[in-house]
């Protein structure tokens, strides 16, 4: 992928973000050193944009689509209270081999599970208590309307959804592949969805955040927030 920010700028946005400690240095080393595709990996000034966001909505649950080697999801959990739960979903064994290898050597390990297998399934048998505070959406592009129709229902009013890769290095002003398709079909659906309220910010390869305003017509109103 083509970076959409200029190398320099972005070294100087991290290097005036919060530090991240030593375990995230290594996971991003071993990533680069051992995954397949670990561009895919989310870097630090995304996973302390998630943090944030956690911590600033006061969260409990949160769910991810995809998993990867797991920064994201550790990211996030450092912001979750301490019976806070991380459910991360994803195919891939060996990538979330590694990712549980680095949640198993953080104090903050103990809030993610992880669940192998198709994430939509996965959405569909998650039990009723389990209220979305936050998803995180970074999977296969081409589906990216599917999980977020899946999402939405079991996310809270008021509760936010970030989706990663939505400018797609450019490529969705001029789409071709289904992965630019999917990724423009997301960005028109949200922009066009009444249920709630979206900007789209120029970070890294673009990133979405949603907040829900409504259930949609006829359909069950969220648990209500009870707090961190």
């Amino acid at each position: 992928m083509v970076p959409l920010v200029d190398e320099r700028l972005a070294g100087y946005a991290e290097a005036h973000t919060t530090k991240r400690s030593t375990l995230f240095e290594e996971l991003r080393r071993v990533t680069f050193e051992t995954a397949t595709d670990p561009q895919m990996q989310v870097g630090a000034v995304e996973g302390t944009l998630l943090q944030l966001l956690v911590a600033s909505l006061g969260a409990r649950h949160v769910l991810e689509i995809g998993t990867f080697t797991g920064y994201s999801a550790l990211s996030m959990a450092e912001a979750l209270p301490a019976d806070g739960r991380l459910i991360t979903c994803d195919r891939d064994p060996v990538a979330t081999g590694i990712a549980q290898s680095f949640f198993d050597r953080s104090p903050h390990g103990k809030k993610i599970e992880i669940r192998l297998g198709d994430a939509l399934h996965t959405i569909g048998q998650l039990e009723a208590s389990f209220v979305v505070d936050l998803a995180f959406l970074d999977a296969d592009k081409a589906r990216y309307v599917d999980y977020y129709e899946a999402i939405l229902p079991r996310l809270r009013t008021g509760g936010l959804l970030i989706a990663d890769n939505t400018l797609w290095s450019g490529r969705v002003l001029a789409p071709s592949t289904a992965d630019d398709l999917g990724i423009c079909a997301f960005n028109d659906r949200v922009a066009s969805d009444a249920r709630v309220t979206a900007v789209l910010l120029s970070v890294r390869d673009g990133v979405t955040i949603v907040r829900k305003l409504s259930e949609p017509a006829g359909g069950s109103p969220a648990a209500p927030f009870a707090g961190a």
